[in-house]
């Protein structure tokens, strides 16, 4: 079965850092680019990150551009996001999700709590 599982979410003080993993199974990887999205409160989810399924190439909002990183490791099958210099606007369930466009199929996890506050 296809799993996506986030985790290394918590609560982090304004200017600190977080590193969550996406750890994927039940589907070929390698060859799906890999997304983390972000939802707050009554807000829409929004793209974060993207990178391509070699890693060749990636995304960021703008919002966060400097800030976060994504990267991925093809051989554990895990995305990241690691996240610096937090600002409490980045508290969020962070979900990841896995795409292949050309096959039109996407998968989505389960979503980690990050809560950014002093």
């Amino acid at each position: 079965q296809v799993q996506l599982v986030e985790s290394g979410g918590g609560l982090v003080q304004p200017g600190g850092s977080l590193r969550l993993s996406c750890a994927a199974s039940g589907f070929a990887f390698s060859t799906y680019a890999m997304n983390w999205y972000r939802q707050a409160p009554g807000k829409e989810r929004e793209l974060v990150a993207a990178i391509s399924s070699t890693g060749g190439s990636t995304n960021y909002a703008d919002s966060i551009k400097g800030r976060f990183t994504i990267s991925r490791d093809n051989v554990k099958n895990t995305v990241y996001l690691q996240m610096n210099s937090l600002k409490p606007e980045g508290t969020a369930v962070y979900y990841c999700k896995a795409e292949r466009r050309i096959i039109n199929r996407v998968y989505w996890g389960q979503g980690t709590q990050v809560t950014v506050s002093s």
